[in-house]
């Protein structure tokens, strides 16, 4: 049998073809390590718990570098910027701020204003905030405008403080002139002002030394500012503001601590008109006198109710600042003074009311009398012979007074002191009131010399009232300066009775003879000469351990009408010097400024001789 041939199948490359000896006996040696054919690694992904471990590792990191990055700064800040962090927090910063109170005004009786609140203004500048290029022109402006140096305004905008005062409590128009210059860094701080009226003289405030003053903190210095301060001035409030370095104020909310209470108006006795005569009229007196000083109160005999209250020299209360301090004491209720012959009206209403004297009582006056192995004497030693005791006061005589007070004994005329008002204060609403405490043991020729008024000091409110107390029925009428505080009318004033009503008029009838026969007829007022009541005073002033006999003081009060009196006034002048005894006693000095001042008041009231019109 023939052989099959087989069909041709197609070459196969050998997969070393082509490849050389060399190589092919590497590939022989990688067949014999391993004759697997070599394949790329498979990658195998990676599981979710890996992801968020980086994830957390990255944030990690990021949060400690920030972190580094932070407590780096603050170290900086905290050491190497202290001193600067330090000025800055004080210079801003969080702090309570007082929210002043409006201050009550003072009127006088017919409500005419006495003293008001007006406002001021401080002028203020903030360095840091004017520009280089704006000094000149601030300079020029407040230099200009306030009367400055210019220098001196360049050289605070130089200093570059945070906050100065250019200058203080500058009046309305200034304030207009500088606000419409709108000038960069200057600011205008509103300031209370409290402002009087004009007084009867120059470069005085009307009833300064009764109002007394407010000064730059708000508080009333003296008289009825200083006793009235609580109610005049109400309560200051308070809130939380933040300050920015000039000192402007910035208030991030309505947070108050406490709203500030306005004080209340006040409203005086005192009549504008006449204390304004009355300061005329002592300042002439004065003068004339050639006198260091001098004063007028005057007071509605039944109320009590001060009526004017003058002193000469006084003060300007809108120009405290500038006052001497001693100028500003008020001598009415500051000053004490021995009230000379004045005190026979208490002696002798004494001595009548315990029935030891009357009248038309007779004694002998040779011009002196002894008491204690001491001889004391009559203001012109002449022996007057047989006087009677209305007699004694007509002529004032010393002798006549020594024997009223021997006749009602001590411990009576001790207890007439008291009853007038002179051993203890009046409780006067007026700040600074005086009254020494009456000695516990007197002498014989202590109580012989008290008898008329020397040896024995009071302030002019007691005397005053004391004299009063004949003029208002025998009655002792607390004397008072306020009619109303706020809305509420003050009450009537205390009164007490200190001798009977009979007493009262049989010291006013002598009173009377004195104005019609005696000392007083310099204080006589036309129309009135039937119906006037007066008694004059003069006292020697005590000067280094003894009485000065050129130094005194001259006095004179009375009340008119006498039959229905309307007002009762005390004119005291101090030291004055005409040039003899004669002429510096209160007959000469002290009634004719009495007599002038009746005369305004008269015509201001409406009061006429035997009757008597409705009081203002």
């Amino acid at each position: 049998m023939a052989a099959t041939a087989r069909p041709p199948t197609r070459a196969r490359t050998s997969p070393n073809a082509g490849v050389s000896k060399t190589a092919r006996a590497r590939g022989s040696a990688r067949g014999v390590r391993g004759a697997a054919k070599w394949t790329a690694p498979r990658r195998v992904p990676a599981s979710r718990g890996d992801t968020t471990r980086l994830r957390v590792l990255w944030l990690l990191a990021s949060v400690l570098l920030l972190a580094s990055t932070i407590w780096v700064r603050l170290a900086y800040w905290q050491v190497a910027e202290h001193s600067f962090l330090s000025e800055t927090a004080a210079e801003y910063h969080l702090r309570q701020v007082t929210m002043p109170a409006s201050r009550g005004a003072i009127y006088d009786r017919n409500l005419n204003l006495l003293a008001v609140d007006t406002t001021v203004y401080d002028v203020t500048l903030s360095p840091k905030d004017v520009k280089p290029g704006s000094r000149e022109r601030v300079a020029d402006g407040l230099s200009a405008v306030l009367g400055m140096q210019w220098q001196d305004v360049m050289d605070l905008l130089e200093s570059q403080k945070a906050f100065s005062y250019v200058k203080k409590r500058q009046p309305k128009d200034i304030a207009d002139k500088i606000a419409s210059l709108k000038l960069p860094g200057v600011g205008l701080d509103p300031q209370p002002d409290r402002k009087y009226l004009q007084g009867g003289t120059a470069d005085v405030s009307l009833a300064s030394s009764l109002l007394g003053f407010v000064n730059y903190a708000g508080h009333g210095q003296q008289g009825v500012e200083q006793w009235y301060n609580a109610r005049l001035g109400g309560q200051s409030g308070s809130e939380m503001v933040y300050h920015d370095p000039t000192g402007r104020l910035i208030t991030l909310s309505k947070q108050k601590l406490r709203d500030p209470i306005d004080g209340v108006s006040v409203v005086l006795t005192i009549d504008s008109g006449i204390q304004y005569a009355a300061e005329q009229a002592i300042a002439d007196g004065v003068r004339n006198s050639k006198a260091q000083s001098g004063s007028v109160l005057v007071m509605d005999s039944k109320t009590g109710e001060i009526v004017a209250w003058a002193d000469y020299p006084a003060y300007n209360a809108n120009a405290f600042t500038t006052t001497d301090p001693a100028q500003m004491k008020d001598p009415i209720v500051s000053d004490l003074y021995e009230p000379g012959s004045v005190m026979k009206v208490v002696t002798l209403a004494g001595a009548i009311e315990q029935g030891k004297i009357t009248p038309t009582t007779t004694i002998q006056d040779p011009g002196f009398v002894v008491v204690g192995g001491n001889a004391i004497h009559d203001w012109d030693g002449v022996n007057h012979g047989t006087v009677t005791f209305t007699n004694v006061l007509e002529k004032s005589l010393n002798v006549g007074a020594v024997r009223a007070q021997q006749a009602e004994g001590p411990d009576a005329f001790l207890h007439y002191l008291d009853a007038f008002g002179l051993t203890k204060k009046t409780g006067v609403d007026v700040a600074g009131e005086v009254s020494p405490a009456l000695q516990a043991q007197w002498r014989a020729t202590e109580l012989a010399t008290a008898s008329f008024g020397q040896g024995v000091a009071v302030n002019m409110v007691q005397m005053g009232g004391a004299i009063n107390v004949i003029a208002n029925g025998g009655r002792w009428v607390q004397p008072h300066v306020v009619k109303q505080v706020g809305d509420v009318r003050a009450a009537p004033a205390p009164q007490r009775q200190a001798v009977s009503p009979q007493t009262a008029v049989t010291m006013t009838q002598m009173m009377e003879s004195v104005v019609q026969h005696g000392s007083g007829y310099t204080a006589r007022v036309q129309g009135f000469e039937q119906n006037e009541a007066g008694k004059t005073g003069t006292s020697e002033m005590p000067e280094s351990g003894k009485y000065s006999h050129d130094h005194v003081w001259a006095s004179y009060v009375g009340f008119l009408p006498a039959d229905n009196p309307r007002f009762t006034m005390l004119v005291v002048v101090r030291r004055p010097d005409n040039g003899s005894y004669d002429h510096n006693e209160g007959y000469y000095v002290s009634g004719p400024i009495w007599k002038r001042i009746a005369e305004q008041i008269i015509e201001r009231q409406r009061i006429t001789p035997g009757a008597v019109s409705a009081s203002n």
